[in-house]
């Protein structure tokens, strides 16, 4: 296909400062890399989570794997009056495979739950280096499986999951969407995947071109795969724009960045989600670069955080009941 060619290098003068003042993220040095988000999670200050509890527990993981830890945020609000079976996201943060972690992602979680009303069920995956693939990948599927088989007790509904992941929690919710379709397994009434990281080949022209900032650039890129990879070959199973066959997916909403480098394998990735027949919401959101998030006052932060917001009420509604009477 025709390459997908930058468009504009203008960023978002709300986001301008941040390209340059936003610490890196260096993946070379893994442990550098997880102080240096640390950092940067506890200058944003304490998460707000006003009208949500928020609980830890322990699940069962993959059969011979270890538990897996959760944060569960339920939210006081409850707009369709049925507290009994909530919607719920089984949410996977970013960090390159590497870093990150459901702390680090509660503020985001809380405004999930407040936003919408579902219960929002945050994923402490086994992290890369240490723990490469599919460790990570099985851990998710494994909270999936759990949130379904155990629905009466988490008062959720099982008929009303999305699975939605940021950056490279973006290619661990496609991999887990895509293990539920082959497996026969929970039905996902939703995948989200924000700025996703999809592709290991890095072969795209926005990829190749730039978009590079202090968060993310094409060097982080190809560590963040190593490390997952762990010196294994890339399959269609550990890397989902390897896939040949996207039919019989979920519904997806699916966000890339103007100015990032994972730009074009998500816009490719949804392409061929549509030819294969699944519906797809793309949004580009322009003058922003991978992270933009993390800047949580911006305006573009606010109108990605809507938009999602709204996409997963829509796809977790109730049909309504007619009285034919």
């Amino acid at each position: 296909m025709t390459e997908i060619m930058p468009v504009s290098t203008d960023v978002d003068p709300e986001l301008a400062d941040a390209v340059t003042t936003l610490p890196d993220l260096d993946l070379a040095d893994v442990d550098g890399g997880r102080r240096t988000l640390d950092s940067i999670v506890a200058a944003a200050g304490p998460a707000d989570t006003t009208g949500v509890t928020v609980e830890e527990w322990l699940v069962p993981g993959a059969p011979g794997g270890p538990e897996v830890p959760v944060r569960i945020h339920t939210p006081d609000m409850c707009p369709d009056g049925n507290p009994a079976g909530r919607p719920v996201v089984l949410e996977i943060h970013g960090g390159g495979f590497v870093l990150g972690s459901a702390a680090h992602s509660e503020a985001f979680a809380a405004a999930v739950a407040r936003a919408t009303g579902a219960v929002v069920i945050s994923v402490d995956y086994r992290l890369a280096p240490e723990h490469p693939y599919p460790a990570a990948a099985d851990d998710c599927y494994a909270v999936l499986e759990w949130i379904a088989s155990g629905a009466a007790c988490l008062d959720i509904d099982p008929d009303r999951v999305v699975v939605l992941g940021d950056s490279a929690g973006g290619a661990l919710a496609a991999t887990v969407a895509l293990r539920a379709r082959d497996e026969g397994g929970p039905r996902i009434a939703l995948q989200a995947l924000l700025e996703p990281a999809l592709d290991d080949r890095l072969e795209t022209a926005s990829m190749r071109g730039g978009g590079a900032t202090a968060v993310w650039d094409n060097r982080k890129a190809a560590q963040s795969w190593r490390h997952y990879l762990g010196g294994q070959e890339p399959t269609e199973q550990s890397v989902p724009a390897r896939r040949a066959d996207l039919t019989g997916l979920p519904p997806t909403y699916l966000t890339v960045n103007e100015l990032d480098p994972l730009r074009d394998e998500g816009l490719v990735y949804a392409q061929r989600l549509l030819q294969a027949g699944v519906r797809v919401e793309l949004h580009c959101w322009p003058g922003v670069f991978h992270g933009f998030t993390l800047v949580r006052g911006a305006g573009a932060t606010r109108r990605a955080a809507r938009s999602l917001y709204d996409a997963i009420v829509r796809a977790t509604a109730r049909t309504p009941v007619l009285d034919h009477d």
